[in-house]
């Protein structure tokens, strides 16, 4: 059974060829582990927080297995507060894990995904709601959605979330007082109506926050989305456009793209999961019928629609019957090929579209991108995606959902405030919204939950 206060061990660079790797070893025993494998200073006497140029030696076979850079950094001033080790090797599949395996060895058990994250939250480096953003600064994909990402590792949503623990402990500690002490004129009397303005109070600051969620959560996530139309309207062309490369095949054969192309792509910080849909329209093909009904699988599961319509032919059946699909979803019209002489009816295609963005471009010119970048970051984000960084903002979906849950705890409150309940018995809505507070941060937590985030993180974090 593993132990916490076992030393670890793992790889903590991208596995492949590569300039350097490194293998992380944490805990009490990771200077000695590694000064058995160490030719060159002896570990144990250097000093904290250097790097020590040497050479990893088997000690059975007493061979050389690489030329390193071993780091030394004791604890308290470490990631995980433990003593650490970082050996950097040469880039290679062989090496690095030769490495390994002779720390493994010497005497250090291979770290769980995420375990050097869980030591540094268990033993006080960082918050929960920290060590989740140490993988979505990882992940981030944007310079907007990694200033949020380094927000909240600097702890900006955690010090709010405290704050507004402390603002419900101050309340509940109040209830007590004149529970316990009922007698004491001196303590201030509780009563409904100042819980009442209190949980308002508290819960117009939890929907504030709950008011980022949604942008916060495209920041980190990404926004999935669709670029639709039948077939050669341009869709791999705008695809090509927006990635700056060629990715997808442009021809004007119809068909090609009989498969989805999935890339992401940063537009005006907003990062896009874009998909290259196959061209809709009615085939005997077997293969191009399956890409079809992939991108009519790809629309019902997008966030944002980008639909083409080729302003140098007439509307068809087809251009219709996917303006009347997406109708119900967020969408822009790209109203494609406009350098040539215009077929559509423009009346028209706007009656069909309604409120709909129109955004006219020419993929051959490279004329409407930058409009249509401009349109996608306004729909999404209604201040524009700069001024929204500006605030605290939620992005991960379980504090999402322990917010909700603390603000339907508040709503509880008002409710028993309203049927006329005693305070005491009302405080235990509040004492919930507290705990589910404290579940963002890590200040009350399960073991489950734990197991669960961490095992979630890549092997060497």
């Amino acid at each position: 059974m593993n132990s916490e206060d076992d030393t670890i061990t793992a790889i903590s660079t991208p596995v492949g060829e590569g300039g350097i790797s490194i293998i992380r070893v944490s805990g009490d025993e990771a200077i000695p582990i590694v000064k058995k494998l160490f030719v060159g200073k002896d570990l144990a006497k250097v000093a904290s927080h250097t790097i020590n140029y040497g050479h990893i030696v088997d000690p059975k076979t007493h061979e050389e297995v690489d030329e390193v850079m071993v780091s030394v950094m004791r604890a308290p001033k470490t990631y995980t507060r433990e003593d650490v080790c970082e050996i950097n090797c040469h880039g290679g599949l062989l090496a690095t894990n030769r490495i390994l395996q002779l720390t493994i060895a010497a005497g250090a058990r291979m770290a769980e995904p995420g375990e050097f994250t869980k030591r540094a939250f268990l033993n006080g480096r960082l918050d929960l709601s920290q060590a989740e953003a140490v993988m979505d600064l990882i992940r981030a994909k944007t310079d907007k959605s990694m200033k949020v990402a380094l927000g909240q590792l600097d702890g900006d949503l955690s010090r709010l979330i405290r704050k507004l623990r402390q603002e419900i402990l101050n309340v509940l500690a109040q209830v007590e007082v004149n529970i316990d002490y009922p007698e004491y004129d001196g303590a201030e009397t509780m009563t409904s109506k100042m819980m009442h303005d209190h949980a308002v109070t508290i819960q117009k600051k939890i929907e504030k926050l709950l008011a980022t969620a949604r942008e916060g959560k495209i920041l980190r996530d990404g926004l999935a989305t669709a670029i639709i139309g039948r077939p050669n309207v341009g869709k791999s062309s705008l695809l090509n456009s927006l990635l700056h490369e060629d990715k997808a095949i442009v021809t004007n054969v119809a068909g090609t793209t009989r498969d989805v192309i999935e890339e992401y792509v940063n537009v005006k910080g907003v990062p896009l999961k874009l998909i290259d849909t196959a061209g809709i329209r009615h085939t005997e093909d077997k293969v191009e019928k399956i890409g079809v009904e992939r991108s009519k699988k790809a629309i019902e599961q997008a966030d944002l629609i980008l639909l083409l319509i080729d302003s140098s032919q007439k509307l068809t059946d087809e251009d219709r019957e996917l303006i009347k699909q997406t109708s119900a979803s967020p969408r822009i019209i790209i109203y494609n090929k406009a350098d040539l002489p215009a077929q559509v009816d423009v009346k028209e295609l706007q009656s069909l579209v309604g409120d709909s963005r129109i955004i006219k471009t020419s993929m051959t010119e490279h004329q409407g991108v930058d409009q249509l970048s401009q349109a996608i970051a306004k729909l999404f984000f209604n201040e524009g995606v700069e001024s929204s960084q500006n605030t605290v903002m939620v992005t991960n979906a379980r504090h999402i959902g322990l917010l909700r849950q603390a603000d339907s705890a508040l709503d509880d409150v008002l409710k028993g405030l309203a049927d006329g309940m005693p305070v005491d018995l009302v405080q235990i809505d509040m004492r919930r919204a507290w705990d589910l507070l404290g579940q963002i941060t890590g200040d009350s937590y399960q073991d489950e939950l734990l197991d669960q985030l961490f095992s979630q993180f890549c092997l060497g974090k």
